[in-house]
């Protein structure tokens, strides 16, 4: 269990706790902080063959050891733990007050521990159960009350050698082994142990003992288990001889690009060929708009995307954040294509305004990194960005990949419109070269750190481009915010003297992205603005562009290249940049404050 916290930490790290059933009840040790606390709070082996685990991104409750999972219930009989939010938990918690149940904690969690504890004690005094398993059908009876999301496995005095788990709103995977079984949030948890899943669907109720399992739902309904096989190298979970897992992922980066793009290419190197679609080329050239939905770093992809699909494939593209998206009653053309971008592909905005596109009955595709998880299953076809495990909470090699793998949409969507077949065959050649330049640019690593060091002491930053490197600029601020806690915003450069001029000073340094190309003397214009406030100026540009001496404190080069990678190669000095920051601010890169890397609650 604790091998599989440590693979899961990058999911929440605010607390940890183990609790394993002995013949004596249920034994229990619970940290605040990371799981190392938990580790050597721990000492010698637990003992038992059954136990649960977890570690804490905190929703309700503060952080501290009490808050912690797992969560027992008052008379001892059972312990929880609770991915997701119970949004009817006060009402609950006053019932069970009521009932004499007493609590510990500020968690909505202990509530539906204590609520499975009453169903428990009311079945034997109702004598419902009899044929029946209590501990199940005590899980089932208090599921129905949950208003919320949840994935929770639970054990039971009563009950050893057995678990059971159930999922809403939260992933839960069932991973099968040699005489065991287990239950994870997350495939990476268990792959050392087993690559045989099951990817638990929402409603669903697992009861596993080490050599045997049934899956039915809330409502009593079998269920037939479908094995996928995990095709990860468990190695790439494991930081090798690097400090960082950002870092690792960010070297990582042409082995990604070069894996998002490998065989899917026509014979004729004119377009992309994509084989899970679902969609037919006539089916696709009805589409008159696309509709992108996603969170964070995958809405700054959509953002790249809506530029490059309009730019090469003529169809008129929207960006909607999930978040707000699942909430409004957005009128959609009836060819409208919605496409959800989620690295996880768990991501629960995003996946409940995929739900809802769908319910519309809108056609839905997925771009995601994860096979089988809820999005990509639920979606009518996708994309799998093979770019490996992201383990870093800030994104990195995912964030380049879904680029990648929407500048290849762009071109494929083109080509089945107006885009000529020498403009497809350049655009082949220029995504083929895209692993060796990124390759050139990570060797500028020590240069970067460099500037980095001079320029970690500022609080604010701004991040400016025109167009495609608009959306860089934002996904620069959103990573210096994330691993350094500096102040950053993103702006079109244009817009600097509608506002954000203001904050220029000798204290708020800015970061240009600048291109060759119609905009780059409008650039320099905006740079030259920021020049005149006595403002420092760090220029990330292409090779060839032309420019003034003076101008720019810092320069960074990436090769020049089509504009259709651009994006990508920019994002490269960005990612190093705020890396090396957060060094130098002795900040913890992979495990930032506030933030877990898979955002499963609302």
């Amino acid at each position: 269990m604790l091998e599989g916290l440590k693979r899961l930490e990058y999911r929440g790290y605010d607390s940890s706790g183990v609790a394993v059933w002995t013949e004596n009840g249920i034994k229990q040790t619970k940290r605040k902080g990371r799981v190392v606390e938990l580790e050597t709070a721990l000492g010698d082996d637990l003992g038992g063959t059954l136990g649960i685990s977890h570690t804490r991104w905190a929703t309700h409750g503060d952080v501290t050891a009490t808050n912690a999972h797992p969560h027992t219930s008052s008379d001892g009989k059972f312990a929880l733990v609770h991915n997701g939010v119970i949004e009817n938990y006060v009402g609950m918690k006053n019932f069970l007050i009521e009932k004499g149940y007493s609590f510990k904690s500020q968690t909505d969690s202990e509530a539906l521990c204590n609520l499975i504890a009453y169903h428990y004690t009311k079945e034997e005094e109702e004598q419902e159960s009899a044929g029946k398993n209590r501990f199940l059908e005590s899980v089932r009876k208090s599921l129905r009350h949950v208003e919320g999301t949840y994935g929770i496995a639970v054990i039971c005095t009563d009950y050893p050698g057995e678990l059971i788990g159930a999922r809403k709103g939260s992933p839960l995977i069932l991973g099968l082994g040699k005489g065991e079984n287990l239950l994870a949030s997350d495939v990476n948890a268990i792959t050392h142990c087993t690559q045989n899943v099951v990817y638990l669907n929402d409603n669903e109720v697992v009861h596993l003992s080490n050599d045997d399992f049934a899956i039915t739902t809330v409502s009593c309904q079998s269920v037939e288990a479908v094995i996928h096989q995990v095709d990860w190298d468990t190695s790439e979970t494991e930081l090798g001889d690097y400090k960082h897992f950002m870092e690792k992922e960010i070297f990582e980066q042409p082995t990604s690009l070069q894996n998002g793009m490998r065989g899917r290419f026509s014979d004729d190197a004119s377009t992309a060929v994509f084989g899970g679609l679902n969609l037919t080329p006539q089916e696709l050239r009805q589409i008159d708009r696309i509709l992108f939905l996603a969170c964070g770093t995958a809405w700054h992809s959509c953002l790249v995307a809506e530029y490059l699909i309009e730019r090469f494939a003529r169809i008129p593209v929207e960006v909607e954040y999930a978040s707000e998206f699942r909430y409004r009653n957005a009128p959609l053309d009836k060819n409208t294509l919605v496409v959800a971008i989620s690295q996880s592909g768990e991501t629960i905005d995003t996946l409940g305004a995929l739900r809802e596109a769908k319910r519309k009955g809108y056609r839905t595709l997925a771009i995601n990194n994860s096979v089988g998880s809820t999005i990509a299953r639920e979606s009518d076809g996708g994309i799998y960005q093979h770019a490996g495990p992201e383990i870093g909470v800030a994104s990195t090699k995912a964030f380049t990949s879904q680029i990648m793998i929407c500048a290849m949409l762009a071109l494929y969507l083109g080509r089945l419109r107006d885009l000529s077949y020498g403009d497809g065959v350049e655009i082949v050649k220029a995504l083929k070269k895209v692993p060796a330049q990124v390759e050139q640019i990570l060797e500028q690593n020590d240069h970067i750190a460099a500037i980095a060091k001079r320029y970690s002491k500022y609080e604010d930053c701004l991040f400016l481009g025109r167009q495609l490197m608009f959306p860089i600029a934002l996904e620069g601020a959103l990573k210096l915010k994330e691993i350094s806690y500096i102040h950053a915003e993103g702006y079109p450069a244009a817009e600097m003297k509608h506002g954000p001029i203001a904050l220029i000073s000798e204290e708020c340094p800015s970061v240009f992205l600048a291109t060759n190309g119609e905009t780059f003397h409008k650039s320099l214009a905006n740079a030259q603005e920021v020049k005149a406030r006595k403002g420092k100026i760090i220029c990330i540009a292409t090779e060839g562009c032309d420019i003034p001496e003076g101008l720019a404190d810092e320069t960074v080069l990436v090769p020049e290249a089509h504009e259709i990678v651009t994006p990508i190669l920019m994002s490269i000095p960005v990612q190093l940049l705020s890396y090396h920051v957060a060094l130098e601010r002795g900040c913890d890169v992979d495990k930032p404050r506030n933030l877990a890397k898979s955002v499963t609650v609302e």
